[in-house]
């Protein structure tokens, strides 16, 4: 495999954090560009040495000079979820879509070969059939909105010098450096652990999952893919025996890890509910997942149990960013040029 270098933004992130040494253990030199909202310390351990370069910037305004001899540019910068999106409709807008939009523009004057957008399937929200990479999508929230039209502005950018991919995740579980409690499956095994019980919300709310694992997967597949085949194209990444409902979900993760929990499933006024077909990626690039809810609920569990992993607010986004809003001195740390948000 050529060697290549490679520019990840949102790189100290959940996703980010696990990416970024499989790229480095492929053989690839890494840069990172990250806001380090949630710290930097693994990425800065020596284990990775000249091979990964942090760089403490924002999409929004970073020197295009960054993008120097950089061959591809995976870009997972973004307010990561719902319910962060909704805290600030307006800056979910700023950073998730113009903010990626201004990414993939730069990329392409910079000469960078190619772009991978980092989406979400939620943008489908709410569909009564099984949706395809074809279907009319019916984004939501503040969050899901922005990531159709960060899709909008970089597809079209995708030429012959130029492969635009985007990749429409379900959602993503299992253990991260950078971990994250407000995902689905995640959050059960927490609840679980500290408590025996499972209360989900929205029982009968369907969705794909994937395992970070296998996230990783799809981008280094993307990596060595024949760029006609991935050109200007869109992927929901995940599979389709992965399709759950929120209720099948729960018990599924609660029956990897013990035989005596309670399940307590209510409604919400959540609505995104959809199937997604994983088809095209599996015919286009071969994936196809290797691993499980079961696994992924059981090597959390695992962790918190032998102490490698202990909870902190910092594992719930939308908490840890109030947190820093609150505290006059880490906003002042975080922020650049005077700049938090």
């Amino acid at each position: 495999m050529k060697r290549l270098s490679i520019l990840v933004t949102g790189g100290a992130g959940y996703v980010g954090s696990v990416l970024i040494p499989a790229l480095i253990q492929d053989g690839h030199k890494v840069k990172c560009l990250d806001r380090f909202f949630f710290g930097d310390e693994y990425l800065k351990s020596r284990q990775f040495g000249e091979n990964l370069e942090l760089v403490k910037d924002d999409i929004r305004w970073f020197e295009p000079k960054i993008l120097k001899d950089i061959d591809l540019v995976m870009d997972l910068a973004a307010l990561s979820n719902d319910p962060v999106g909704d805290l600030n409709p307006e800056k979910t807008f700023e950073i998730n879509h113009k903010g990626r939009a201004r990414v993939a523009q730069l990329c392409k004057e910079n000469g960078v070969s190619q772009y991978i957008l980092a989406s979400s399937a939620s943008i489908y929200g709410q569909q009564k059939d099984i949706v395809t990479e074809d279907s009319q999508v019916n984004p939501l929230t503040a969050y899901s909105k922005a990531n159709r039209m960060a899709e909008l502005a970089a597809l079209p950018l995708n030429d012959d010098n130029f492969t635009v991919s985007v990749l429409r995740f379900s959602s993503i579980y299992g253990l991260s450096p950078r971990m994250r409690f407000d995902l689905a499956v995640n959050s059960i095994v927490l609840d679980l652990y500290n408590t025996g019980k499972i209360v989900v919300y929205g029982k009968n709310n369907r969705r794909p999952f994937l395992h970070i694992k296998d996230a990783v997967r799809v981008y280094q597949a993307t990596i060595i893919a024949n760029k006609k085949l991935i050109a200007g194209q869109i992927f929901n990444v995940g599979s389709d025996i992965q399709n759950y409902s929120i209720f099948d979900l729960a018990k599924e993760a609660g029956d990897a890890i013990s035989n005596d929990y309670e399940l307590e499933a209510q409604d919400t006024p959540d609505n995104r509910s959809y199937v997604a077909s994983f088809t095209k990626i599996k015919n286009t690039l071969g994936f196809e997942p290797k691993h499980t809810v079961k696994d992924g609920s059981k090597e959390i569990y695992d962790a918190l149990v032998n102490g490698q992993l202990k909870y902190s607010i910092k594992h719930i986004t939308l908490k840890w960013y109030k947190h820093i809003i609150s505290d006059q001195k880490l906003s002042k740390e975080l922020s650049i040029n005077g700049k938090l948000l």
